[in-house]
């Protein structure tokens, strides 16, 4: 990826942990990502990176006076959609029946961010580039290829989606998945919507971030061997071979094989 991403777009994901280096140590042994504890001026977050280009940012959970949370936080990953304007979308989320649980807030000259939730409950960040676009390498072994909602009202997360952002919601082309919904930006799928009907019971709402990997059978066995879990065992379907996992301190993943003539542009 070069240059800034479409408004609309996941652009970059994070995940939020009690152990950090435990987690860096673990995505580094699945998917070759590099990473360090970074600055206290960053409040220690880590860009992980892939052939030298930002895939992923991992961070200790943390109150905002660096104390440890108690509850401590679910282990989550946080999609994040591109904006043109913080401000603006922000407004439009609050108008829009969603509540703004984090932000605005300039990250250096880097950009600025905030995360809501949506009025189905599903959180998201946003994101408006400064220096930095997000994810500098998509679609590769590693990598992110795909961005999921799931959620209780799939009309209301479209409502929604399309009032605060420029994404659109068509039926999916691809055979044997015509009742899957996917979102668009200016006519081009960037990640698709479920229905929790079709999860296990007390799953909330949520965005669920998923990896392209050569060999979801192999990266399966690995997550399993240091210390994660299957959520869903490996298995074939409409874009490919795809699994759910969890990391050992609970944040969920899907990895896919894609075939070729579905993987996103």
């Amino acid at each position: 990826m070069n240059g800034p991403y479409q408004a609309g777009t996941p652009c970059w994901i994070d995940l939020m942990v009690p152990d950090q280096q435990a987690a860096l140590d673990f995505y580094r042994d699945l998917f070759g990502w590099q990473g360090e504890i970074g600055p206290a001026e960053t409040g220690g977050y880590s860009v992980c990176t892939l052939k030298g280009k930002p895939v992923a940012g991992i961070m200790r959970a943390s109150n905002p006076d660096g104390t440890v949370p108690d509850p401590m936080p679910p282990t989550v990953w946080t999609t994040y959609l591109a904006t043109d304007s913080i401000d603006s979308t922000l407004k439009s989320v609050t108008d829009a029946g969603g509540t703004v649980m984090m932000g605005p807030m300039d990250v250096m000259d880097l950009g600025r961010m905030a995360v809501v939730s949506d009025p189905t409950g599903a959180v998201v960040g946003l994101w408006q580039y400064g220096t930095f676009a997000g994810a500098g390498i998509v679609n590769e072994h590693g990598a992110l290829i795909w961005n999921e909602l799931s959620t209780g009202d799939t009309g209301a997360a479209a409502a929604f989606y399309s009032a605060v952002l420029p994404m659109g919601t068509a039926k999916s082309q691809m055979p044997g998945a015509e009742e899957y919904t996917e979102f668009t930006v200016a006519g081009r799928a960037i990640g698709g919507m479920m229905d929790l009907a079709a999860m296990p019971t007390g799953v909330p709402p949520h965005w669920l971030p998923y990896f392209a990997v050569d060999d979801v059978d192999s990266v399966q066995a690995a997550a399993v061997r240091a210390g994660g879990t299957v959520k869903a065992p490996a298995f074939d379907m409409a874009a490919g071979r795809m699994a759910v996992l969890a990391d050992p301190q609970g944040g969920t993943f899907a990895v896919i094989a894609a075939t070729a003539a579905e993987q996103p542009a």
